[in-house]
């Protein structure tokens, strides 16, 4: 009996590596199959965007007397109610710096009021060499780069306007989705009537294709959506589906097909991964989202993105940076709770990889990174799953959700499944959002 039990044991483990490796190849060959698409000559460069970190913030036309000139009412509330103070980081940045910046060479694309810095593009790297030597300019770094040629990403495609009949679950209200939200017991506090009603929840991502058209989104509550991607997308609703399935995996709310970790939340989507280039301005972008998502009063940020390596050697990092504070973009996030917001982040799918470790911005301070386990096997983690800890010693990631794979629904309509730990990590969104709404008296931190 024991020996059948090894043999068994030995059987699963092969079927997990072949699994693995299947999945592997699918990854590269639709990385390859995006590689084969049709290129076309960028034809908003040559350009360069530098990040300008400013001295401080003097000329300024806000106080913190009065907050609602910069931040929602909604969010003044979320901060008063958790005894969180403003300061000068929730202040704009000073007008009168930007107005000696700009000039006919010189735009002002973006800012980050959290760390007091510009985003401005140059279509000559000479023209920035006056901007550098301005007094109010403490430091000035190379973010972004335009590339020769681009894969065009905002595609329309055909969608279904129903879940197929084979998806149903007759005796399941949860349908395809049970595993995973019955996994972490997210039933218990939905059948209290916890499932994210009075929260909202911001989702950071690349795109959300035909969010605005399939039938099964029509029910989620949407407050609006935005894009800090530069040039801005025609429309995010025709980039890539990740978003989409990340949403999904919150917000869709179809009984015996499909139902998500918070169906009664509202959501904000927000794109700041830039699909056709990998460069350190994504950080810029991605903190600009999560100001935003404070701005209009969110509660909790979902970001299935994370960054270690970029198409430029000098703007990738190392491993000895995973401290919570070496990148622009962990810093941003290191601020959320402070903020009175959660952050839940991907751990990214580095596991069996070179580099193995999670990236930025999962190694931020008193955020929740999440890892993925296996479907089948709910007490153990994915391999593809990135590990910690981070350079000064955080266990990361804080939790785990399932993912290897996960049930979630596409930009056609459609309900698949789906590996990464992109999709653990709106899992446990959901339901943290679910458990803040039973206890309000909780703060982000």
């Amino acid at each position: 009996m024991q020996s059948e039990r090894l043999v068994m044991d030995k059987m699963k483990q092969r079927l997990l590596i072949i699994v693995t490796m299947l999945f592997a190849s699918l990854t590269l060959y639709a990385a390859t199959e995006q590689e084969g698409m049709q290129r076309v000559r960028y034809k908003h460069g040559p350009a360069f965007i530098y990040r300008l970190q400013l001295v401080d913030k003097q000329g300024s036309h806000y106080s913190l007397e009065h907050p609602t000139r910069f931040l929602s009412r909604r969010s003044v509330e979320r901060r008063r109610r958790q005894g969180l103070p403003l300061d000068s980081t929730d202040l704009p940045v000073s007008s009168r710096y930007q107005r000696l910046i700009e000039s006919s060479n010189v735009s002002v694309i973006g800012q980050s009021r959290w760390q007091n810095t510009l985003l401005v593009r140059v279509s000559d790297s000479t023209f920035i060499q006056p901007v550098r030597q301005l007094p109010c300019v403490k430091s000035c770094r190379l973010v972004w780069l335009a590339p020769d040629s681009i894969t065009p990403t905002a595609i329309k495609s055909k969608y279904h306007d129903h879940f197929d009949e084979r998806d149903s679950v007759s005796n399941e209200p949860y349908g395809t989705a049970a595993n995973q939200i019955k996994t972490l017991q997210g039933h218990r506090l939905h059948g209290i009537s916890m499932r994210g009603e009075a929260m909202m929840i911001a989702v950071i991502d690349g795109g959300f294709k035909n969010v605005d058209k399939i039938p099964a989104f029509q029910r989620v509550d949407i407050r609006g959506h935005q894009d800090f991607v530069m040039p801005r997308s025609p429309s995010i609703f025709a980039e890539t589906d990740h978003g989409t399935k990340v949403l999904s995996a919150m917000a869709i709310n179809v009984p015996y097909y499909y139902i998500g970790s918070a169906p009664k939340a509202s959501y904000w989507l927000l794109r700041s991964e830039d699909q056709q280039i990998e460069q350190e301005v994504e950080e810029d972008y991605w903190t600009m989202a999560a100001e935003f998502a404070d701005s209009v009063g969110c509660d909790l940020i979902n970001s299935s993105l994370g960054y270690n390596e970029y198409d430029h050697a000098d703007m990738s990092y190392k491993q000895w940076q995973l401290d919570g504070r070496s990148a622009f973009v962990s810093r941003s996030a290191s601020m959320l709770a402070r903020k009175g917001i959660i952050l839940i982040n991907s751990a990214g799918n580095s596991g069996m990889g070179t580099w193995k470790k999670i990236g930025v911005p999962s190694d931020a301070d008193h955020i929740l990174t999440v890892g993925a386990m296996l479907a089948d096997e709910p007490h153990k983690i994915a391999p593809f799953s990135s590990v910690g800890p981070t350079q000064d010693q955080r266990v990361k990631p804080d939790v785990v959700a399932i993912g290897a794979p996960a049930r979630l629904v596409n930009g056609r309509g459609v309900i698949i499944d789906d590996m990464g730990t992109s999709f653990s990590s709106p899992i446990v969104c959901g339901l943290t959002a679910c458990l803040w709404q039973a206890l309000r008296n909780k703060t982000a931190e």
